[in-house]
């Protein structure tokens, strides 16, 4: 089956982005704050507020005396103060995260001090008016000095929040880009001594296998991200053209597709080294070699990859040997994109070695989606190396 070439984790309480870790409202910037005005955030600060509200009723008037009314009342005004407050942050994110932390935490303290000084401030007013007494000044500093107390708490809060998820996805980051930079010396060795072998012999074939090894090590050297499926599935077959140019006619390969793979996203350099593992420790052990099977295909919101080739008969028997760095490999970066909604199982199913992959279809909604069904990653791995 060929492909056309193409043209080119976490959660948190108030925020929940995507897999690529790209804030569109800030372009790279690390944020100061959470995103306040996403759903999430907002169904956050409006179940603080009522939580809020319902202390200060029972202070006031205990669980003896509650008054539904008086929590409605104080609700109504909590609310206002939050609402505008989280707009004015929300506005303010993209040049908060430009500014010193300190600069921004005063910027951010003084924002929302305006906005609780003046829905108080209109609040004392109106109240004064309609019982026609004279404004209640003290009421309205006692008012703002708890809103005040409060506000810093909640924005010391999610600036913790904020800065640990920074923590962690620069962590994810570096940890996926160094999963991916792991590049086996010996297959540049094997590509080198094929391209020596040809330049004499057959220069166009030498030609295409230097391109061939430029798209190869281009996407290997790429930043760590997700690419179209059909992307990875040509990077994979040109990797699978090059081995064979070592091994000849000992290496053959099988592509099987069923179901629409259009606008499937998966990590990149994610079946190069399931490959590379099929070819060095099974196709090229055997004499006679063997066929390398991929079976792509989507169903029930899953993508199922299915990696088999032959094993050489001494090994068949053997049992695991060591951790085997490739399915590791992809076993980290699985786990750091997909969390435990993937399942992944690798070992011996008689004379031949099989990979199984299963991956939810949108990987970028992943994270979103809670309340579905999800796939647990396996363990039970068995590995050739």
């Amino acid at each position: 089956m060929s492909f056309p070439r193409p043209s080119g984790i976490i959660s948190q309480k108030i925020r929940k982005t995507d897999t690529d870790s790209k804030d569109s409202a800030l372009c790279g910037q690390v944020p100061f704050l959470p995103d306040l005005c996403s759903v999430t955030a907002l169904a956050a600060l409006v179940l603080m507020g009522e939580l809020l509200a319902l202390v200060l009723v029972l202070a006031l008037d205990g669980l003896r005396d509650f008054s539904w009314q008086r929590l409605g009342l104080v609700s109504l005004v909590i609310q206002w103060v939050i609402l505008p407050c989280a707009a004015v942050l929300c506005r303010l994110r993209p040049y908060l995260a430009k500014l010193p932390h300190k600069h921004a935490g005063a910027i951010s303290f003084i924002a929302v001090l305006g906005v609780l000084g003046l829905v108080m401030g209109v609040q004392r007013y109106v109240r004064a008016l309609l019982l026609q007494a004279d404004f209640d000044w003290w009421g309205l500093a006692s008012d703002c000095l708890l809103g005040a107390i409060c506000a810093g708490v909640v924005l010391r809060y999610a600036y913790l929040q904020q800065q640990l998820y920074n923590q962690q996805q620069a962590e994810l980051g570096a940890r996926i880009e160094a999963l991916q930079s792991r590049i086996r010396p010996h297959f540049l060795f094997n590509s080198m001594n094929s391209l020596a072998s040809l330049i004499a012999v057959d220069p166009d074939r030498a030609e295409r296998l230097v391109e061939d090894l430029c798209v190869l090590f281009r996407a290997s050297l790429a930043d760590p991200k997700l690419v179209p499926l059909s992307q990875e599935i040509q990077l994979s077959q040109r990797y699978l053209e090059i081995e064979a140019l070592r091994l000849g006619e000992r290496l053959q390969q099988q592509w099987q597709q069923q179901g629409t793979l259009e606008d499937i996203q998966v990590p990149s350099m994610l079946l190069q080294p399931l490959l590379e593992n099929a070819v060095l420790h099974g196709v090229a052990q055997r004499r006679e070699g063997g066929t390398i099977t991929v079976a792509v295909k989507t169903g029930g919101g899953v993508l199922y990859i299915d990696i088999e080739n032959p094993l050489p008969a001494e090994t068949v028997h053997f049992t695991r040997e060591s951790n085997g760095m490739a399915v590791e490999n992809i076993r980290q970066r699985l786990a750091a994109y997909y969390g435990d909604r993937f399942k992944f199982t690798a070992g011996r199913v008689g004379d031949h070695y099989r990979v199984q992959l299963q991956l939810p279809l949108f990987p970028r909604e992943v994270v979103q989606r809670e309340t579905k069904p999800t796939i647990n990653s396996s363990r039970d791995t068995e590995v050739m190396e």
